[in-house]
């Protein structure tokens, strides 16, 4: 059974002027860490460095190095796979908060003492590609209670691997929010492409599109980073094998 703790890790602020933007999880120090491919695949496989700024990692710890493994081992029962998921998905979705703009503020305390802080500016939402990516939706909101939600429905043809949009529902003014767009497993990147050409078609430009996703393969995030070059993509692991059974073994249709 997986120990059932959970660690804060600290976030430093950027520059000090009235909106701030938060610095992310890996550039406080902390080296990102990929797993090594085998040595035939390390000349072809893209690491972290040549992927750019784009692509930032969780910095990783035995925590979720735990959750990783659970979540990967064919032999975990579905209690364990989604309570280890939805850790999980805290983390990144926690993280992916920390990217979001906020403001300084003052507040008055229960005994009368001003209290220098922070607030987040208004102004975002999520957007979840299903149905892998509803199952990050509770982390959302469990975060942040009055955040709107929209959805997207793509699906892969089965013998051309291209994705097509069947279904696409946007707060109104999603073209003057921050979207944090909710995919757990990144394999190919071809869903991902087509959900951000629809959020830019309704407006939302790509620099204010942070993806959060679980895994990631190489091939998966250059290619979305490729296509648009200004994403930021918010990942806890980069290795060439996805475990692309997440969905159905989440909502128990394996």
């Amino acid at each position: 059974m997986p120990c059932h703790n959970q660690q804060m890790n600290s976030v430093n602020s950027g520059p000090d002027h009235p909106v701030k933007q938060v610095r992310f999880a890996n550039s406080g120090g902390v080296p990102p860490v990929l797993s090594t491919p085998e040595p035939s695949d390390a000349a072809t496989l893209p690491s972290q460095e040549n992927l750019g700024p784009q692509l930032k990692l969780l910095p990783l710890n035995d925590q979720i190095r735990e959750l990783q493994t659970i979540i990967r081992d064919k032999t975990t029962s579905r209690g364990d796979f989604v309570f280890c998921a939805d850790r999980l998905i805290r983390l990144v979705v926690e993280e992916g908060l920390n990217q979001l703009p906020y403001s300084e503020c003052t507040v008055t305390t229960p005994t009368g003492y001003k209290y220098e802080g922070v607030k987040f500016e208004r102004g975002n939402c999520g957007v979840s590609i299903m149905r892998s990516g509803e199952a990050m939706e509770q982390g959302l909101r469990d975060c942040c209670r009055s955040i709107r939600i929209g959805k997207i429905l793509i699906q892969s043809d089965e013998e051309t691997q291209k994705a097509k949009v069947y279904y696409a529902k946007f707060p109104p003014d999603v073209y003057r929010r921050k979207v944090l767009l909710m995919y757990p497993i990144l394999s190919t990147g071809n869903t991902v492409i087509e959900a951000v050409k629809v959020l830019i078609e309704h407006g939302v430009q790509p620099r204010h599109i942070i993806l959060l996703s679980l895994f990631s393969t190489p091939h998966g995030a250059k290619s979305i980073i490729q296509e648009f070059p200004d994403i930021t993509i918010l990942t806890t692991e980069v290795h060439p094998v996805a475990p692309t059974h997440f969905g159905q073994r989440y909502f128990g249709t394996d």
